[in-house]
């Protein structure tokens, strides 16, 4: 896919500023997870996810996707009712990057994760930039149709994979109203998640004990709707 023919992400009306709520009031929490997907988590977070009914914001990296087993899982996330994030297609810091070069990446990571999904327009409403540098990619994100996605309430677990650590860590991050971050892919040794996976699974059962909800983060799309024509920018 060329620069001008790239298909907007599918966001309503985005905005620079990056979105942080969750959908609702009241203890709700919408979960955000970064970096994959990967082999090693992404599918037995998925089995956790659809065990309890619970929807997610799946921020992918196009090397993922591109790699042994990526699309697969990609096509499984998408058909389980979670939501993209378009993350770019490596790890690269982007905070220095020129507005050219942003809009190559994104247009570039749209084509491989519709690739994988064999769909040429299937919504990617959000963007991430990784390390969560954001430089001028929060502009370019909008005028290609997506939604920056804050990077807060973070629990570390590229610091630690000590499920104690994490999981204290995430009931922390985890507060009314708001998004969450946390990850289940990556390269090499940082891509091992089994930390932060076994205190997603603690946390997010102690919530749901607790009567909280967990919900997709404020102004999504609705999963299924039809996908958004114009820029949104």
């Amino acid at each position: 896919m060329s620069e001008a023919d790239a298909v907007p992400g599918g966001a309503i009306d985005p905005v620079v500023a990056p979105v942080h709520l969750a959908d609702g009031t009241g203890d709700v929490a919408a979960l955000t997870f970064d970096d994959g997907p990967d082999p090693r988590t992404t599918p037995a977070l998925l089995d956790f996810l659809a065990e309890h009914d619970l929807q997610a914001v799946f921020c992918v990296i196009g090397e993922m996707i591109t790699a042994p087993g990526g699309a697969a899982i990609l096509r499984r996330i998408v058909a389980e009712g979670h939501v993209l994030c378009n993350h770019a297609t490596s790890y690269a810091d982007m905070g220095s990057w020129p507005a050219g070069r942003v809009r190559a990446d994104l247009v570039e990571n749209l084509a491989i994760i519709r690739d994988a999904l064999r769909d040429p327009i299937a919504p990617v409403p959000y963007w991430r930039a990784p390390n969560g540098s954001w430089g001028i990619t929060r502009q370019v994100a909008v005028e290609l149709g997506m939604q920056p996605l804050a990077v807060v309430n973070t629990i570390g677990d590229w610091e630690t994979q000590d499920v104690a650590t994490l999981t204290s860590n995430l009931r922390a991050a985890m507060k009314p109203g708001e998004i969450v971050l946390a990850h289940d892919g990556g390269t090499g040794d940082r891509g091992d998640r089994a930390g932060t996976l076994a205190a997603v699974k603690t946390v997010v059962a102690e919530r749901l004990a607790a009567g909280w909800t967990f919900v997709l983060p404020k102004g999504t799309p609705a999963v299924g709707a039809p996908f958004a024509s114009g820029d949104g920018g």
